[in-house]
């Protein structure tokens, strides 16, 4: 289950209703400086993926991406190094310093 923090459901559905979206498509590929990025985009939802709500806000996960993010959680910061949405995941080995990109455990990568 992917955990959403009452900041990011905040900042969430305001920038939902602003640019028409129905909610935040969340996503891992391959790059970034750790090996696994994370992608975000104000989309809806497509077929099959795993919806998670939180007082209206909504996040969707693909399913091929939900495996390296349950148990993860979206917050919402605001400081001096900049705003935005931040994932906070228990399953990566070790994170990158700007916090975009992630390696994953090896129990990820075999299976």
């Amino acid at each position: 289950m992917i955990h959403i923090t009452e900041q990011a459901a905040i900042h969430l559905r305001e920038l939902a209703l602003e640019k028409g979206s129905t909610g935040l498509r969340l996503a891992v590929e391959k790059g970034g400086c750790a090996g696994l990025q994370y992608s975000m985009s104000l989309e809806g939802p497509k077929t099959g993926d795993k919806l998670t709500e939180r007082d209206g806000a909504v996040v969707a996960v693909d399913p091929a991406s939900y495996g390296h993010l349950d148990e993860c959680t979206i917050d919402y910061t605001d400081g001096l190094t900049g705003a935005g949405f931040r994932v906070i995941n228990p399953r990566a080995a070790r994170s990158c310093g700007c916090g975009t990109s992630f390696e994953a455990t090896s129990k990820e990568i075999a299976g």
